[in-house]
């Protein structure tokens, strides 16, 4: 019979974690920035639609978040 205690190991480490939370972070700013710009009246076109941050920087954040994410689950803390 085994009386010894195992040790519960956590398949990733403090810093897995850290980057995890940035990446969220970072998308969740990107789906921020992307949100608004819609008109109330829907016979009224409202311009702001295709601005630069809703049409470049916002879906750019989202997909650097995404690569952060993925980064810190492949990031092997043995090592």
């Amino acid at each position: 019979m085994k009386n010894q205690e195992q040790k519960q190991e956590f398949l990733f480490d403090k810093i897995n974690f850290k980057i995890l939370l940035i990446g969220i972070a970072v998308i969740t700013l990107g789906f921020i920035l992307m949100s608004g710009g819609g008109s109330d009246n829907p016979t009224v076109f409202n311009e702001d639609v295709f601005s630069f941050r809703r049409i470049r920087l916002a879906p750019t954040l989202v997909l650097i978040g995404f690569g952060i994410t993925i980064y810190s689950i492949l990031k092997n803390p043995k090592k």
